[in-house]
């Protein structure tokens, strides 16, 4: 989720020859807008019966190449109610991935963004999650906060953001409470020759890899409902750093109108997007504030 720029110079040279100099780079000129012009008139016309997309071909529970992703969902809804049809633009969702794709122009939409995303302009948020601890249930212990003393002595497993393993807010909080020789970092990247990288950490809950995963809500929710063992989902609040973020979708920074109709669509049709969110399981939390700033 460039534009080209060129120096003119004023051409200097014998009398006569700057003249003809400079009616042959108008020339190249005009014939370079007329080329610029018409590349714009095609895109415009192919655009318009299209919701460009940039999304991740792996990366469930959001998105993938067969379109069985929350995002992907909601992109067909969308473009239905706009009388569009949805076009991909695959990339792998990490550093650079607005820089190579919304921004590049290569696509007009990200589905899912942090409703404070500097790069990009947003809709109100459509839905606010948090981070979850995820653990088999019948364990034998049942934390339901970063304060709970068991931590202490259970392995637990943990996304790493980036290649330089950032650590999100949950670990900092851990860290603050002096719980870190028992975590355990998973890249959330993984392998990406396999489905669903990120799966792999709530997997090792599953199976015993970790006793506890913390994992972003979405995230862990969605795999701990496609495990062998039933698994709890138990939604986390920090102390010091935000848990919760509110999530929008994205436009470049000018394109305000595509904003507005996506908006006005995501207002029309609140009930199914809802719905679309229970079926993916995404933990919500403040969804009062929401409403409230919605009227």
């Amino acid at each position: 989720m460039h534009t080209a720029r060129r120096d003119f110079r004023a051409v200097r040279g014998r009398r006569g020859s700057g003249v003809r100099r400079i009616r042959r780079g108008g020339v190249r000129l005009l014939a370079g807008l007329a080329f610029v012009l018409a590349l714009a008139d095609s895109a415009t016309a192919a655009e318009k019966d299209a919701l460009r997309v940039c999304a991740d071909p792996n990366n469930l529970p959001f998105s993938n190449r067969a379109g069985e992703g929350l995002e992907n969902r909601l992109a067909d809804l969308l473009a239905e109610a706009l009388g569009l049809r949805v076009e991909y633009t695959w990339w792998a969702q990490r550093r650079g991935f607005l820089r190579n794709t919304l921004n590049a122009g290569r696509c007009d939409v990200v589905m899912g963004l942090p409703a404070d995303a500097e790069r990009a302009l947003t809709t109100e948020p459509y839905y606010r999650s948090t981070y979850v601890m995820v653990y088999p249930a019948g364990a034998g212990y049942a934390p339901g906060s970063l304060d709970d003393p068991v931590l202490r002595r259970l392995r637990i497993g943990v996304h790493l953001i980036g290649d330089d393993g950032i650590n999100p807010p949950p670990v900092h909080e851990l860290s603050e409470r002096g719980i870190t020789d028992n975590v355990v970092g998973y890249p959330i990247y993984g392998d990406y020759r396999e489905p669903n990288p990120p799966a792999r950490l709530i997997e090792a809950a599953a199976t015993g890899e970790v006793d506890l995963a913390i994992a972003w809500g979405p995230v862990g929710s969605y795999f701990a409902a496609r495990q062998d063992r039933p698994m709890r989902v138990v939604p986390l609040q920090g102390d010091r750093l935000p848990f919760a973020f509110s999530i929008a979708m994205g436009v470049r920074k000018n394109d305000t109108a595509l904003r507005d109709r996506l908006q006005a669509a995501l207002e029309r049709h609140r009930r199914e997007v809802q719905g679309l969110l229970a079926a993916y399981r995404i933990p919500q939390v403040g969804q009062d504030a929401l409403a409230e700033k919605r009227e």
